[in-house]
């Protein structure tokens, strides 16, 4: 059979989902465009395309510009092109914006049309070493597994014939060959990130049916990192420097991705356990963990590299979609709302490689505690300090989230799992064209109201569900229609139904109070917490642009920015404090401009004034905060009680937001 004409496992809407023997889809995928950003997520959006995601061409232009190998010239011909466009393209046709799209396109051309005749595609040439690029292991699997996630999101979004019969020459191409030079042939990346390779696969045989995908499959999964057997076992995760920070966050969803196809119980358990031990060890209270390329335990001041929090967000976007376990939307927002506004500037024209939880300065400083130091630039924010894996790959972040706020359901209807401002437009009720219109400042507030319209006029009403989720840390949500109140009370962790014939205009409110919570991390270090949002001391900020020396200037980027800071910071909680937080504290609605990007120091939309002391023989240590356990278990000096004012810590720079305890 033609691949063009094999029949796709469409479900009645026209959308992909899983064809048996693969399990059947709970959640299904949009394609790339029905979902669109309002609000501040806009704003985020448009942030990226005026900022390094739209003009990385100009700004990195030796990297991904006309010289990157895959677009057929002598230059860089590994990852780093392929990443930008991962997040560019999906950017592109969320924003509808043809300048992104004439970009992307330039991109998608030269990937299409490099297939060679046996269906490899690709930079085929190994060059020498040059300062600045990577010119070698061009045939590396790895790669091509980004090139890949490019081709579907632009069959997503355009339908463009020339992907299914592109992608079933390089799967036949990859049977064939995987044996003899297998997923870590040339580097290790390819096995260590071969969740990304079997998604596809996965997703290519949902549209064609061809029997030996699912050989392949079993193929790549057999050549990929055992993750299943590490996460059940666990103890690789209690072993300092035992994985690359990245390839855990890529890692983390393959024995999800293949339990599809396995339909066994144990890669379920196997992601619910490695989750357990993470956030005993490892974990960050961001959602990520301490990774500094290597990975460690959860000191707040280990960095956590950027590529990790958008890999790991990826990763809970798949699982999510794929089980439905609404574990993964509560880990998903933590990380989106926490640790990813933060590690780029408010412009979006800079980035941090590392980021410290407890972070009070960022400057250059060779002893500060980090398992693989880049020149001492892994702290400071610029174009490719650290390492430019980060700039290149940090674009996807936003835009896949945006994709994921919506799923089609297998009942025809809509599911609300991730909540942030925006509109969907979708088939429904067997092929009724629905939108339903999210307004809302969640996460800052509580109130998310969804208006349903058809946009054809002819349209009046239509029968079907729309699910939303309730998040496992509210208590008392509730879900009204039309200002009725819906069913019983609304469980924390709980996914509700509401199944009706809806008509234009009806309004859906959902309301998600939000307490304030402390939750206890590192050497039992207080966390303050409210919803989604992590709260972390509000700090002053200077941000001092520095010249880079002529000698790294090809490496490091020509400039740089150190953010430092006047404002004290050693403060510690009370026990007595902790124990009723929320009636010892005061949150603050700040009277901020809501048309304004409020992932900023000076437009936090919200605040929470605690009482706290100075913790006086608390001091910085190599760039960093001290360690404080003696301070806490044996005494040291305390100053008089004063109220301190924490904020969202995706608005912060500088902060602390893990504090010592003293009763």
């Amino acid at each position: 059979m033609s691949i063009l004409m094999a029949a796709s496992a469409l479900d009645a809407q026209g959308y992909v989902s899983n064809r048996a023997p693969l399990t059947e889809s709970r959640f299904i995928e949009l394609p790339i465009g029905a979902v669109k950003a309002e609000g501040w997520l806009r704003q985020q959006l448009v942030l990226q395309k005026d900022g390094l995601t739209g003009h990385l061409d100009e700004l990195y232009p030796n990297v991904v510009g006309s010289r990157n190998a895959w677009l057929g010239g002598d230059g860089d011909a590994w990852e780093r092109g392929p990443y930008w466009i991962d997040g560019l393209l999906p950017l592109a046709y969320l924003l509808d914006d043809q300048g992104l799209k004439d970009k992307a396109q330039v991109w998608v051309e030269a990937i299409l049309g490099s297939q060679q005749e046996d269906g490899y595609f690709g930079p085929a040439t190994d060059r020498g070493p040059e300062p600045g690029l990577q010119r070698n292991n061009s045939h590396d699997w790895w790669p091509k597994m980004v090139a890949l996630k490019i081709v579907k999101q632009y069959y997503m979004a355009t339908g463009d014939e020339r992907v299914i019969p592109f992608l079933d020459r390089y799967f036949r191409y990859q049977l064939a060959h995987l044996p003899e030079t297998p997923l870590d042939h040339w580097t290790f990346w390819g096995a260590q990130r071969g969740g990304d390779n079997l998604e596809i696969v996965y997703w290519l045989y949902n549209i064609t049916g061809e029997k030996y995908l699912l050989e392949l499959g079993e193929l790549i999964h057999r050549q990929s990192t055992p993750w299943t057997d590490m996460f059940l076992d666990g103890s690789t995760l209690y072993t300092q420097n035992s994985i690359h920070c990245v390839n855990l966050g890529q890692g983390f969803k393959e024995p999800v991705v293949y339990w599809q196809q396995s339909g066994e119980q144990k890669q379920l358990d196997a992601v619910r356990n490695a989750g357990k031990v993470i956030r005993k060890t490892i974990g960050l209270p961001t959602g990520l963990w301490a990774g500094d390329e290597l990975i460690n335990f959860g000191d707040p001041t280990r960095g956590s590299e950027l590529c990790t929090a958008v890999e790991m967000m990826f990763s809970l976007e798949e699982m999510l979609r794929i089980t439905g376990d609404l574990h993964w939307a509560e880990w998903l927002e933590r990380i989106a709302y926490n640790a990813l506004p933060t590690q780029a500037d408010d412009r979006y024209e800079t980035r941090q490689y590392f980021q410290q939880t407890n972070q009070i300065e960022c400057s250059r400083n060779t002893s500060r505690n980090f398992s693989t130091p880049h020149s001492d630039t892994d702290q400071v924010f610029g174009l490719l300090n650290g390492y430019p894996c980060c700039t290149t790959n940090m674009h996807q972040g936003w835009p896949k989230f945006t994709q994921n706020l919506w799923y089609a359901t297998d009942d025809a209807g809509l599911a609300a799992l991730v909540y942030a401002p925006s509109r969907v437009t979708a088939m429904v009720a067997g092929g009724i064209e629905a939108c339903v219109t999210e307004e809302t400042f969640y996460p800052f507030n509580e109130n998310i109201r969804f208006t349903v319209s058809f946009p054809d006029r002819k349209v009046k009403s239509a029968y079907f569900p729309i699910r939303f989720r309730i998040p496992a840390w509210c208590v008392g949500a509730e879900l009204k229609v039309n200002g009725e109140r819906v069913g019983d009370p609304c469980g924390a962790g709980d996914l509700v139904t509401v199944r009706r014939t809806w008509a234009k205009g009806d309004v859906v409110t959902l309301d998600l109070p939000m307490s304030v919570e402390c939750s206890r991390w590192f050497d039992s270090s207080a966390v303050i917490e409210r919803g989604p949002l992590v709260y972390a001391l509000r700090m002053n900020e200077t941000w001092t642009r520095k010249q880079t020396a002529a000698s790294e200037k090809v490496r490091y980027g020509d400039w740089y920015y150190e953010v430092t800071s006047d404002s004290p910071w050693n403060f510690c909680l009370s026990g007595k404090t902790l124990k009723s937080v929320a009636e010892n504290c005061t949150v603050i609605r700040n009277d901020v401009d809501a048309s304004l990007y409020p992932w900023t120091l000076e437009n936090a939309p919200l605040s929470i004034r605690i009482p706290a002391r100075p913790m006086l023989d608390w001091k910085a240590y190599r760039g960093s905060v001290g360690q404080v356990q003696y301070f806490t278990q044996q005494g040291g000096d305390l100053g008089a009680e004063q109220t301190i004012e924490l904020i969202p810590y995706g608005c912060t720079t500088l902060r602390i937001a893990e504090f010592p305890v003293r009763q």
